[in-house]
């Protein structure tokens, strides 16, 4: 049985962990917004706000005790007061010396860039200077981070998926053998991050549903002409309860339900690694579901028996999307033809 993992930083463009003070920040420039949390254990304070235009697609994310935010796009980083507003901004260059990490974080006063492949990381007081630069190895334990973050006096990473479930460490240095504390995700932040749906409702499926069987008991061919009642749409209620101790502070894009069905979209087009079904549902109807019908005529032969079938999509045992395509078949065993575009995760 496959089990469901979240998805590193290497393949999810967008998405990163940064924190300051008090507060810890999950980005999902990919949809448009990021998370702020106290506790990421208790799941303390959850709020999520729209991400400003001109702080989206960013590289790496990252926050500095100057209560600054710092948005790394190629060679050159924006910084900012605020990622809701994009107050204050300036841009700088990023120094050669910086370039090319893995991830970036920002703890006691600096900037730490891990280069994983290089086994090392380099502090600096500043990107744009590289003032005070030097290089430490990275000590193995800490080498293998899906996303790595700072605050105040610690360094926090997430490891890869382990029988525990999703779980984060804190150390105080990346660079001694050391024995970091760990912590699990609360559930309401583990449907925030990057494949999480999938962990806290189950993975990804899609499948063929039998909506409809009909029978012709007669000798004699039969003409069949009915309308067929199907669901369409995405089941709303169920979508918004993972969003109940989100505090949602967003503009008008998203809607009660709507930002959830955009993190679902998301999985559905992960591959099964991550729980999803490498599908594309872009095209779909996500408004809320309703019932329709649709007319169907047909010819059924002397004892024979005709299956209508529908595809949904779900997690878990629970379907929450379902598609307009229907399939008619004259054997009991479900299409196997997945009738919606693969996605380019």
């Amino acid at each position: 049985m496959t089990v469901s993992k979240i998805v590193p930083k290497n393949k999810a463009p967008g998405v990163d962990f940064c924190g300051v003070k008090q507060y810890y920040y999950i980005v999902r420039s990919d949809l448009g917004c990021y998370m702020r949390s106290s506790n990421f254990h208790e799941g303390r304070d959850l709020s999520v706000f729209s991400l400003h235009q001109s702080c989206r697609g960013g590289d790496f994310y990252l926050a500095h005790q100057d209560d600054l935010f710092y948005i790394i796009k190629g060679n050159e980083y924006r910084r900012v007061t605020n990622m809701n507003t994009d107050s204050g901004a300036e841009v700088f260059s990023l120094h050669p010396n910086c370039q090319g990490g893995d991830h970036y974080l920002s703890a006691f006063g600096n900037v730490y860039i891990i280069f994983q492949s290089k086994g090392t990381y380099r502090r600096t007081s500043n990107m744009n200077k590289d003032s005070d630069g030097v290089d430490f190895p990275l000590h193995s334990a800490c080498r293998d981070g899906l996303y790595y973050w700072g605050i105040d006096s610690y360094y926090y990473f997430i490891k890869p998926d382990d029988k525990w479930g999703v779980q984060y460490y804190r150390c105080t240095n990346f660079n001694t053998n050391q024995d970091p504390d760990t912590f699990s995700f609360h559930s309401d932040v583990v449907n925030f991050l990057p494949g999480g749906l999938s962990i806290s409702q189950g993975s990804a499926f899609g499948r063929w549903e039998n909506i409809k069987t009909i029978s012709n008991d007669s000798a004699q061919p039969v003409k069949w002409t009915k309308k067929i009642t199907k669901k369409v749409g995405y089941t709303k209620e169920k979508m918004s309860s993972m969003e109940h101790n989100w505090k949602i502070s967003m503009s008008a894009t998203y809607q009660a339900g709507d930002l959830t069905a955009a993190f679902a979209k998301y999985q559905f087009s992960l591959s099964a690694e991550y729980g999803g079904s490498s599908i594309n549902t872009e095209k779909e109807e996500w408004s809320e579901a309703t019932e329709v019908e649709e007319s169907i005529e047909m010819t059924i032969q002397p004892n024979e028996k005709v299956y209508i079938w529908q595809y949904n999509l779900g997690f878990g045992k629970e379907s929450v999307l379902f598609c307009r395509d229907l399939k008619i078949t004259k054997t009991s065993t479900p299409p196997t033809e997945i009738p919606l575009p693969p996605s380019t995760q």
